[in-house]
């Protein structure tokens, strides 16, 4: 799915990004609820920023990658953790491109998070190359998700991968944070 966000687009910088597990749902733009196979996943877009919600049997999963105000906890290059009974694997990396090779890798996962059953991009008005993008899927025991924030006065591209893998089911789960 892909829509217009409905917010002026603010001149943040890829450097200004915090992660975070366990925040509260946050007010969003856009919103793409989905199950998968037992898992119920909400991806969220706020504004330069996203946020995940996942639940299954009870157990929560909440990661946020965003501005946020008064965050200490900066974009953090890799996280694994063992929380309860999730598996929580996080990594993250920023490309830095040309002015025109932004301009088609923008293009280019516009179209592919646009026709993707699992996916949710949102652009801002203003620039046509500033968006955020999100697809999810499950494999197996483990629910994935990738993620794009772009940031074209700056050329830069930060891309996150997430996988949350499962307890057998006679594990108590309890939530990432």
């Amino acid at each position: 799915m892909l829509t217009t966000l409905q917010t002026a687009y603010t001149d943040t910088r890829a450097a200004d990004l915090a992660w975070t597990l366990g925040k509260e749902a946050l007010p969003a733009l856009a919103v793409l609820d989905l199950r998968l196979a037992g898992t119920t996943l909400q991806m969220r877009l706020l504004g330069a920023s996203h946020q995940v919600l996942l639940e299954e049997g009870g157990a929560t999963c909440s990661e946020t990658v965003a501005c946020l105000p008064g965050s200490r906890t900066p974009l953090p290059l890799g996280v694994a953790k063992r929380v309860g009974g999730w598996e929580y694997a996080f990594a993250a990396h920023v490309e830095t491109l040309s002015h025109g090779s932004f301009a088609r890798r923008a293009q280019e996962l516009l179209a592919l998070v646009a026709d993707h059953p699992h996916g949710l991009a949102g652009t801002f008005p203003g620039s046509p190359h500033a968006f955020t993008a999100m697809v999810a899927q499950r494999h197996e025991d483990r629910v994935r998700w990738r993620t794009w924030h772009a940031y074209p006065q700056e050329g830069q591209l930060v891309v996150t991968r997430t996988s949350v893998g499962f307890a057998p089911r006679n594990r108590r789960r309890q939530p990432c944070e």
